[in-house]
């Protein structure tokens, strides 16, 4: 166990008081409290008046309670542990009562880069950073984080150089659990360097990660809700609220994305909000739009699936999009049970509700309502690392109510689309089914559709 020595020093110049703790500690693992200072503690247990001071002071697989209250710090945790907000009855969760509400916040200065993006080499300032050493890629370290908010407001950023996230775990494993991140923005004046993601998994050369992201709020963000990205990572994300700054000439938002070689599952989420509206005019080449769920060169196989079901997709231009490119595959997805409304056009494109362009995918029992484009679209016009997209495709049991098509077909003909006891349902579309990757002439809004260019990530423009 650990034994503390703890001291109150006035500090005249400060006029405030600080709680000093001397600590000798054993290995053994142990729970204690974080308490902001002048604050009775909220369980009766050894106390820290900072997180930091608690991170740093505790051994591997400690388990650190938050008391309600504000903590203007950024957080970096290198072993083990779980960080869980508590009320001030001392209990989590649904059992917490009085205060509840522990909020990490940006320091007085503002936030400072405490990482470095593994893709671009870019300074990244996380609010929390959770890391395994470089001596330990082998074995990343597994961290929880519960009941805890996370707010980016005030940090003090401006210009391109570092990148604001508020949760970021980079060759690191563990769960993300009832969590809030909100305010990862820039400046307006600087929504358009790409920065400013919620939650952030990211491997580099030698790691992996196993990370489960749960039943959290992500709202407020600058590019990205929750990002996931790099080969070796697994990710489920499930349960989560993940909520844009709706239409906006800023920046083209992605709600989920998953990419470059990461695999896994999204689940059950609400996601609405990422509307990208493009200057008038825009041709070719210099439209953009914003997603919803973005699958980017993903590392799905026969064996190992990506799943996106159940979840609910609102006033967005891609609602689902699976897209692979010249450096890898987004193939291998069965996408089932979602509800998807309102997917809005970007400029002169029109945007469907399900976009797959990549191969060996099944579309199935989704919903697609007031689509600007197509309901589901089986793309041929992607050319990924191993050839063209829109091959091997099932499409059965979707419902589609209001779209250019219910189904566009694109140009291959070893498609599965219907069948008996699992004809697709359409109502008040211009053409059931449709050849080709052009909404059909009559469409309304905007007379063809092509391909919507994506910004998801800084390093993948």
């Amino acid at each position: 166990m650990m034994s503390f020595v703890c001291r109150r020093i006035a500090l005249s110049i400060l006029g405030a008081a600080i709680f000093f703790c001397a600590v000798s500690r054993n290995v053994s693992a142990s729970t204690v409290v974080v308490t902001p200072p002048s604050t009775t503690p909220c369980k009766n247990i050894p106390s820290y008046p900072t997180i930091g001071q608690a991170v740093s002071s505790v051994p591997a697989g400690s388990t650190i309670l938050i008391c309600p209250g504000t903590y203007a710090e950024q957080v970096v945790i290198t072993k083990n542990l779980t960080l869980q907000g508590v009320g001030t009855n001392g209990l989590s969760g649904s059992g917490a009562t009085g205060a509840n509400n522990p909020v990490i916040t940006s320091p007085s200065g503002g936030v400072v880069g405490n990482a470095t993006d593994t893709f671009s080499g870019q300074p990244i300032a996380a609010q929390i950073l959770v890391q395994t050493p470089a001596s330990s890629l082998g074995t990343p370290i597994k961290v929880t984080l519960e009941y805890l908010a996370i707010d980016g407001s005030n940090n003090g950023l401006s210009g391109c150089v570092t990148n604001l996230v508020g949760i970021y775990y980079q060759n690191a494993s563990g769960t993300i659990d009832q969590v809030v991140t909100r305010y990862q923005e820039l400046d307006p004046s600087d929504f358009g360097c790409q920065d400013g993601f919620a939650m952030f998994v990211e491997t580099g050369t030698g790691g992996s990660s196993t990370v489960t992201i749960e039943n959290s709020s992500v709202h407020d963000y600058d590019k990205n809700g929750i990002t996931v990205v790099g080969s070796d990572v697994t990710a489920t994300i499930t349960g989560n609220y993940v909520v844009g700054i709706g239409a906006t000439t800023l920046i083209a938002q992605n709600g989920i994305q998953v990419s470059n070689g990461a695999n896994g599952s999204v689940k059950n989420n609400i996601v609405a909000d990422d509307n990208y509206i493009n200057p008038e005019g825009c041709a070719a080449g210099s439209c953009y739009g914003s997603s919803g769920i973005l699958l980017w060169d993903t590392a799905a196989n026969g064996q190992h699936p990506f799943t996106i079901s159940g979840n609910t997709i609102s006033n967005t231009q891609l609602a689902i999009v699976t897209y692979g490119d010249s450096s890898g595959t987004a193939d291998w997805n069965t996408v089932t049970s979602n509800k998807i409304m309102n997917t809005e056009a970007a400029g002169v494109y029109l945007d469907d509700g399900i976009d797959l362009c990549s191969n060996s995918n099944t579309a199935t029992s989704n919903t697609v309502f007031n689509s600007s484009g197509s309901g589901v679209h089986i793309d041929s016009s992607c050319a990924e690392a191993s050839g063209q997209s829109g091959n091997n495709t099932t499409v059965q049991s979707n419902t589609i109510n209001e779209a250019c098509a219910g189904v566009l077909l694109g140009n291959n003909n070893d498609n599965l689309v219907g069948g008996t006891g699992k004809q697709n349902t359409f109502y008040n579309v211009v053409e059931t089914t449709y050849a080709g990757d052009s909404c059909p002439s009559g469409s309304p809004s905007t007379p063809a559709r092509a391909k919507v260019r994506h910004k998801p990530l800084p390093w993948r423009p």
